[in-house]
């Protein structure tokens, strides 16, 4: 894990600082920026999550599917908890939470949009920085490459009706045409265009080109998605001035839905038997969002200026530092874990 990565919430706190401020200094040239569509979608900010994206799509090796089988118990548990626990639970986080116990304190236009944002944010399961929590847990590496290949392609035919289905039941209006979009834009295109260019790159230089090609991809991916932060927050400077809690009240229910699912995922995983090195890459794929996605599609639905958009953005701050506590406490039970008769019969492969 990179300098630049370990300290990413403190580069996003310089960013919500110098986000407000180009706000209240230059609103001439955010409006235009903000004014920049095509169809619907902001076309700078739509750039910038395709820098962000691609790169980590690139990672992924699609092949690593025929390697599910072996693995299948944690395989099970994760898919569980991404598909059928996690946005379920933080709809009714973010309901309880935002929609009702901190109701009061957060500017009433915004309360669906707050919760919408959380919903976008669970339903979309980590793809590229669950490879660093895996590697810091000592996880088993075919089975988190071959699980986060499997969660890309349900996310591509399942985002969009979870999405809609909880949005419709928090009364919240679904705008399908623009939903079904953001899948096609942020996840069908980028994914296609990523295979591609890791099939080229691993022709023509074999695995040492492509790992040279991510290394100088990664700090690309990095500061576009602080670019689109500060973009955000240019737009996002009244609500977090007229109410600067409520980048603390969003990140509540994010806590708890991460630590809950990890927590969940892990002990499934010791139920069933799996091998450590198996169920603390599960706990954290099945805790962890893709907050890249979250953030472009949140966008598209709502607005750059939205309380969905910021929502997501809160998901980016706590991230780090949440899941490397979540690490820490895989890493610190694993004595505990191995203990379980159904564990001690299996092994890492």
């Amino acid at each position: 894990m990179s300098t630049f990565e370990r300290y990413l919430s403190i580069w996003v706190v310089l960013c919500i600082i110098a986000g407000v401020a180009l706000g209240h200094s230059l609103p001439g040239v955010f409006q235009a920026i903000g004014g920049a569509e095509i169809a619907q979608v902001n076309v700078p900010v739509a750039i910038l999550i395709w820098l962000m994206i691609i790169p980590m799509l690139v990672k992924i090796d699609f092949a690593a599917l025929g390697q599910v089988r072996q693995h299948w118990r944690g395989i099970g548990v994760t898919l569980f908890i991404n598909w059928a626990v996690k946005p379920f639970s933080m709809a009714a986080l973010a309901l309880l939470f935002i929609g009702y116990l901190f109701r009061p304190y957060l500017m009433a236009a915004q309360i669906d949009s707050y919760i919408a944002g959380l919903i976008i944010l669970a339903a979309a399961p980590c793809t590229a920085m669950v490879f660093v929590w895996s590697n810091l847990s000592d996880g088993e590496p075919h089975f988190t490459l071959s699980q986060v290949a499997l969660n890309d392609i349900i996310m591509v035919f399942a985002f969009a009706p979870i999405v809609g289905l909880l949005l419709g039941l928090s009364a919240i209006t679904v705008p399908w045409d623009t939903l079904l979009l953001s899948v096609g834009l942020y996840i069908v295109v980028p994914a296609i265009i990523a295979q591609v260019l890791r099939k080229r790159i691993l022709s023509s230089g074999g695995k040492p080109a492509l790992k040279k090609l991510l290394g100088r991809s990664q700090p690309v991916s990095l500061i576009a998605l602080l670019t689109t932060l500060v973009l955000l927050f240019a737009f996002q400077g009244e609500q977090i001035i007229a109410q600067p809690i409520v980048i603390a009240l969003l990140a509540v229910p994010i806590l708890i839905q991460v630590y809950f699912n990890s927590g969940l995922a892990y002990l499934l995983n010791r139920k069933v038997g799996s091998a450590h090195c198996v169920a603390a890459p599960s706990a954290l794929i099945g805790a962890s969002n893709f907050f890249e996605l979250a953030v472009a599609v949140a966008i598209s639905l709502f607005g750059i200026d939205s309380g969905a958009a910021l929502a997501t953005v809160v998901g980016v701050l706590v991230e780090v530092p949440v899941m490397l506590s979540v690490v820490k406490i895989l890493n610190t039970s694993k004595a505990w874990y191995e203990r379980s008769p159904a564990v001690q019969r299996n092994g890492c492969i």
